[in-house]
């Protein structure tokens, strides 16, 4: 069984007298793609940002490569972020900045590399996510929604993580393009030896290409496990999610 990367201990959080997560707990292993599935207001996003660092919980623990983040530095936790890359809902691309300069901006803030070997490596990167050559020269607002989800992909990469959070990766995409960016990152996962951890509301994405996923509903945990883990569990909210069928299935 490959080692853990993340884990989540007895979660609680709140904003003010609203209850977010109530004793949340999960574990995430190595090489494995992971998803927090959940309802509108089940904390999954909340999640999310408390593993990257981007909030605290009220109580319990969160140790991301067996580090309690909650302990570390400025310094310590500037280190470990440095060994993930974010790929957020909207993309959170720089407007002002072309697509190679976005991701150039990690290169020029985490390393002294010179110019030259800068531009190599982002059209390398480029080229990993699958966009076309001259994507570097152009700016966020010139591209497609897919184009934009693969270029912050591009950026996530910079830094060779071994980590990727994705937010959301398929939203606003079509069908077709969704499953081309879930098909992407199943191979980047085997090309580059990556764990990824993403927040989704997408079955196709879940069926396909998600090893375990936590499912997260009245502030709690409601299952955690593969698909069909997960499926043989009866609680209303399961079926909620997943109409189960003779046939499989039903998105």
């Amino acid at each position: 069984m490959n080692p853990i990367i993340i884990e989540v201990r007895d979660i609680v959080t709140t904003f003010g007298e609203n209850l977010i997560h109530d004793c949340i707990s999960c574990t995430i292993r190595e090489n494995e793609i992971f998803a927090l599935l959940g309802g509108s207001g089940s904390g999954k996003s909340t999640l999310l940002r408390e593993m990257i660092m981007l909030g605290t919980p009220t109580s319990g623990s969160i140790h991301v490569f067996g580090e309690n983040i909650a302990n570390l530095s400025l310094p310590e936790a500037q280190i470990l972020r440095q060994k993930w890359g974010v790929l957020f809902q909207s993309g959170a691309l720089y407007s002002s900045l072309t697509v190679g300069e976005n991701i150039a901006l990690l290169y020029e803030e985490y390393t002294d590399l010179p110019p030259r070997l800068i531009h190599e490596l982002v059209k390398l990167k480029i080229d990993l996510v699958g966009l076309p050559e001259h994507a570097i020269h152009l700016y966020p607002s010139q591209l497609s929604g897919g184009m934009v989800k693969r270029a912050a992909l591009a950026r996530a990469l910079a830094l060779d993580p071994k980590l990727l959070f994705l937010d959301e990766p398929t939203s606003g995409l079509d069908p077709l393009s969704s499953r081309q960016f879930d098909e992407l990152i199943r191979q980047l996962r085997d090309l580059l030896g990556l764990t990824v951890v993403m927040v989704t509301h997408d079955l196709d994405t879940i069926h396909h290409i998600v090893d375990r996923f936590v499912l997260l509903g009245e502030k709690r945990v409601i299952a955690q496990g593969t698909l069909s883990e997960v499926l043989a569990i009866d609680h209303p909210i399961v079926d909620y999610f997943f109409q189960k069928e003779t046939h499989g299935i039903q998105s």
